[in-house]
């Protein structure tokens, strides 16, 4: 532990699991804990949100859990104004809620499609929101998107609202980070390539004959011969929220392995 974010109040929202193992916003939470911030763990799902703050107390760190469901802003307010009322402050925000999925305009229904952009992009913009008064207050703050490498190419799957969701994250993104370079908040994006987490057995697995198909295909996409974990993103989510990338705004980083540098 090099105490990154030593005495930093972060809010995790999606920081629970859908399922056995470690996804993407659990491990970002549980490992923000563990350079020294106290991290709230938000999730739609209490036990999930509760499982991460057990994880992180078991570690001797300092977390408390939050539900909320981000597409309602209501629900985003109470749980950002719990915080400040407690702690005063908002260092960090991270928006890890997101989902995909399968079908191009003819498969999916107009509720799907507006689902797809709710849970992507609108609760991250609600999120904002409610967040950005209080670090323009302080002027200060750092934010960390969860977009996705099929924000800017095919990854061969047919989710089409996926792709434009997550290319309106990284758009979004870039407009909060000039909006606001000035103010002493820094906004950046984390797109990770083919990860290997619990959610892409919800999401991806239907796609192939069965999860050990769809294991062996992913990792042998990978230019590295295997697919990312959950820490590869939480340890990029660490260097964009921490004052090591103090002079880092407005970017779109991929963690993929190096996937997005193949032509196809």
């Amino acid at each position: 532990m090099t105490n990154r974010l030593q005495d930093k109040i972060a809010i995790v929202f999606g920081a629970g699991s859908v399922g056995p193992g470690w996804g993407n916003g659990k491990a970002t939470a549980t490992l923000f804990a563990r350079e020294g911030a106290h991290v709230v763990c938000v999730d739609n799902n209490p036990a999930a949100a509760e499982e991460t703050v057990g994880i992180i107390a078991g570690e001797s760190g300092s977390a408390s859990a939050a539900v909320c469901d981000v597409t309602q802003s209501d629900q985003v307010k109470a749980v950002v104004d719990a915080v400040i009322a407690r702690h005063g402050r908002i260092d960090v925000l991270h928006n890890n809620v997101g989902y995909a999925t399968m079908g191009g305009p003819i498969e999916l229904s107009e509720a799907e499609w507006h689902r797809s952009f709710d849970l992507n992009v609108t609760g991250a913009f609600l999120t904002c929101k409610h967040v950005l008064p209080h670090m323009l207050a302080r002027r200060s703050g750092a934010i960390v998107n969860v977009s996705s490498i099929a924000a800017i190419r095919w990854t061969g799957y047919p989710y089409a609202a996926y792709y434009a969701a997550k290319a309106a994250v990284n758009n979004f993104t870039m407009g909060l980070a000039l909006q606001y370079a000035a103010e002493g908040i820094r906004v950046n994006a984390i797109m990770p390539g083919l990860m290997n987490t619990p959610l892409i057995h919800q999401q991806i697995s239907g796609q192939y004959k069965d999860a050990e198909e769809m294991i062996r295909a992913r990792d042998a996409a990978c230019p590295m011969g295997r697919m990312g974990t959950a820490w590869d993103v939480a340890k990029a989510a660490l260097f964009l929220a921490s004052d090591e990338a103090a002079y880092i705004t407005g970017v779109s980083l991929p963690v993929d392995g190096g996937l997005t540098c193949r032509a196809a």
